[in-house]
């Protein structure tokens, strides 16, 4: 298959590296000349260190030309970013042309998760959302990884099963969008919330406790939202949660590690501008959703007035304890 991959983050990088190696034509993009120039020079991204990105990976700042032709099309840019890219592709993607989304997250201001923001230009059920417990470097490092595959479109699961799946990287299969969507986005605040009780000095007992209390939590919002509460035992449920909620190389677990180990706001900003925290970006969009929708979900206000109004980091403990 000829696939084009919309983005060229780490994940995008690993994404692409798994299809290359499926042996399927692979073209990139980023809308940034410079890390266009240097991914093609180089050979290497600056996130996934020792590994070389295939020469036969084609990467440019030319849009139509990496979508034209395509048989599947990559969706792997920051949530934030998933706007402007479905607006361009709008105006290139053909009816014979499937799409997969492999970003997470939801819309600051709409409150609009990825798919919605994706359909709301692109009115097609040829589109798929993947989701789980995958860090880049481990996809890129060729490790056994799951991934819940969401669509209402059979041959679209088939094609995206193609493209993907091989003796590394397993796809199950769901049609509950929503639910994955869900999961994928909630976990990254979640995980800041686990961060914030490893830098407090807590052991993983604690963590395992908060992680339960938001899995049951999680199952109530899909459900209330209108997705199946089972998804939460998915790849993208259980198993990204578990990832990001127990791992320093998740930024959204780092940055919570430094609130709970009261290190100087100085520091804290640093982080903030220097790191793509998807967990921040969502906070501010769940939180307000649960509002608009009327959703009773206190670890997600308490993790808001954690982070936003320096709320004593104590009150985590307490939260967990009375719940």
């Amino acid at each position: 298959m000829k696939i084009g991959v919309l983005g060229t983050g780490a994940f995008g990088v690993a994404l692409a590296l798994v299809l290359q190696e499926n042996g399927h034509e692979v073209s990139m993009w980023t809308k940034f000349e410079e890390e266009a120039l240097y991914l093609d020079q180089k050979r290497i991204s600056p996130n996934l260190k020792n590994i070389v990105i295939a020469d036969d990976i084609k990467i440019s700042t030319n849009f139509r030309r990496t979508v034209k032709g395509k048989d599947l099309i990559l969706i792997a840019v920051p949530a934030a970013f998933v706007d402007d890219v479905s607006k361009q592709l709008k105006r290139y993607l053909k009816k014979n042309q499937h799409v997969c989304i492999a970003s997470k997250g939801i819309e600051r201001g709409s409150c609009r998760f990825v798919y919605d923001v994706f359909q709301n230009y692109i009115d097609t059920n040829q589109v798929g959302v993947i989701s789980g417990p995958s860090f880049a470097i481990d996809v890129a490092n060729k490790v056994p990884v799951g991934l819940s595959l969401a669509s209402e479109n059979e041959t679209t699961i088939q094609v995206i099963k193609k493209a993907f799946e091989n003796a590394h990287v397993k796809l199950r299969e769901t049609n509950d969008i929503l639910g994955i969507e869900i999961c994928g986005s909630i976990k990254n605040v979640i995980a800041i919330a686990a961060g914030i009780l490893d830098g407090m000095g807590l052991p993983i007992s604690t963590q395992a406790m908060l992680i339960t209390e938001s899995l049951n939590d999680i199952k109530e919002l899909i459900d209330a939202l209108g997705g199946n509460k089972n998804t939460i035992l998915s790849f993208a449920g259980f198993g990204d949660i578990l990832l990001t909620c127990t791992s320093t190389k998740s930024r959204n677990f780092s940055f919570g590690r430094l609130i709970g180990a009261n290190r100087p706001k100085k520091e804290i900003n640093t982080y903030m501008e220097t790191t793509t925290i998807e967990g921040l970006y969502t906070l501010q969009s769940i939180y307000q959703l649960i509002k608009d929708k009327n959703v009773h979900m206190p670890i997600i206000d308490l993790i808001y007035d954690i982070v936003y109004k320096e709320k004593p980091t104590s009150e985590l403990l307490t939260f967990l304890i009375e719940k």
